[in-house]
């Protein structure tokens, strides 16, 4: 099942659940988990998204967003090897068969320091109220003014 599947599905299963939620989330440390998520209550939770084990193997940077959320989840298809996915004191795993998802472990709590989560809860609303500007500007042919702002300053 490829990545574009596996992230609507779990956005959906997410927003459903009430929570915000942004693809490609960039941190402070330029690094981008696929999906961000923020609860009423200010929990955060990051979501990688593996679509195969070749995924998986090739890229080992999930365990620099452990640091930057207070849960982490792997979220892979239904055929995808659960065996493989580091233990449950690292991640949680979400299971999808690209519409449907489930909670097949919960993500243990790392939780955040106070003054990180309000760093990143100011970046992610900042974020999510920056994009349908820039996706506008770009959809109008003002991509000159599109390309020149910036989604958050660092």
């Amino acid at each position: 099942m490829d990545a574009n599947r596996i992230c609507a599905a779990v956005m959906r299963y997410f927003t459903e659940a009430g929570y915000g939620c942004l693809a490609e989330f960039t941190l402070t440390t330029g690094q981008r988990p696929d999906i961000a998520c923020l609860a009423k209550d200010g929990e955060i939770i990051m979501i990688e998204i593996k679509s195969s084990v070749a995924d998986f193997r090739a890229d080992q940077k999930w365990q620099d967003y452990i640091p930057w959320t207070d849960r982490l989840y792997f979220a892979v298809g239904d055929e995808f090897p659960l065996d493989i996915l580091p233990d449950d004191s690292q991640c949680g795993i979400i299971v999808t068969d690209g519409f449907d998802c489930h909670i097949h472990r919960d993500a243990p709590l790392h939780k955040l320091a106070g003054a990180r989560r309000q760093a990143l809860i100011k970046r992610l609303a900042l974020t999510a109220m920056r994009r349908p500007v820039m996706a506008s500007l770009a959809s109008t042919g003002d991509i000159r003014q599109a390309a020149s702002e910036k989604e958050v300053s660092r």
